[in-house]
């Protein structure tokens, strides 16, 4: 069976990581663990444990990881329509 990336030239596949909250979280709750999550991502000992099991952390806002989400989201739509798979 063909790869991804012979079937669809130009795409690559990875995992993706991340924390949610519910929709109606407040702000400055969200803004809150953004920041600690941040923080923990930003200690040597973390950075270096991700890096070992081949992850690449990414510190951000909520709006780049919302962005990142759906530009993937985008990227697999198109996937799943020129392999024309469907739902059982």
């Amino acid at each position: 069976m063909p790869t991804v990336a012979e079937t669809v030239p130009g795409y690559e596949a990875s995992a993706l990581f991340g924390m949610g909250a519910p929709k109606k979280t407040p702000p400055e709750i969200i803004e809150k663990l953004n920041r600690e999550i941040n923080l923990i991502l930003a200690e040597p000992d973390m950075a270096k444990r991700l890096t070992e099991l081949g992850g690449a952390p990414l510190i951000g806002t909520p709006e780049a990881f919302g962005a990142l989400i759906a530009a993937e989201t985008e990227k697999w739509a198109k996937v799943v329509k020129f392999a024309d798979l469907k739902v059982e």
